[in-house]
C-alpha cells in the first residue's frame, strides 16, 4: 500500500509504502484534544516506510509524562500528522491527513476505551481494548 498524504495548508507532505501493521481508532483522552472530541482514526506503519516529502513539522512531546509520544504537526495550520510511540518501530499516520482517506478502510479495532465518551461510535462486532491489546 502507497499512502501520500500532508497537512491542511499543504506547507508539510509525506509517504508511506508497506503493509500497515494496524489500522484502527483511538479514544484516549490525548486523541480527543487532537482531533477536536472524536476518537483518532490511523493507520500504523512501519518507521521505515514512512518520510516527509515536503517541509518539516514541528514536533512536541509533553514532559510531565514517564513515557511521552512525540507529535508531530505543522507549524503553520496545525494540522497533527503523525505521532511517535516509544520504543515502537512505527509511526502511528492519522486518516485525515491522506490525501485518500478511503485507503483506510475500516478499522480492525478500537483502544483506549477507557477514555471513551458516550458519544463515541465503536462498530458492534469490532474488537476493542481499554488500553492497548495483549502483545
Amino acid at each position: 500500500m502507497k499512502l501520500e498524504g500532508g497537512c491542511y495548508c499543504g506547507e508539510v507532505r509525506y509517504k508511506a509504502e508497506g503493509t500497515p501493521m494496524l489500522k484502527g481508532q483511538c479514544h484516549c483522552r490525548e486523541c480527543q484534544y487532537i482531533s477536536g472530541g472524536s476518537p483518532n482514526m490511523f493507520v500504523l506503519m512501519p518507521v521505515d516506510s514512512f518520510g516527509y516529502t515536503k517541509g518539516t513539522p514541528k514536533k512536541f512531546s509533553r514532559t510531565d509524562l514517564e513515557h511521552p509520544v512525540t507529535r508531530e504537526f505543522c507549524a503553520e495550520c496545525g494540522t497533527h500528522i503523525v505521532t511517535r510511540p516509544v520504543g515502537m518501530p512505527a509511526v502511528v499516520v492519522k486518516v485525515g491527513t491522506l490525501d485518500d482517506p478511503t485507503q483506510f478502510g475500516t478499522s480492525q479495532m478500537a483502544i483506549y476505551t477507557v477514555d471513551k465518551q458516550d458519544f463515541h461510535q465503536i462498530p458492534q462486532g469490532m474488537p476493542a481494548f481499554e488500553r492497548l491489546p495483549p502483545m
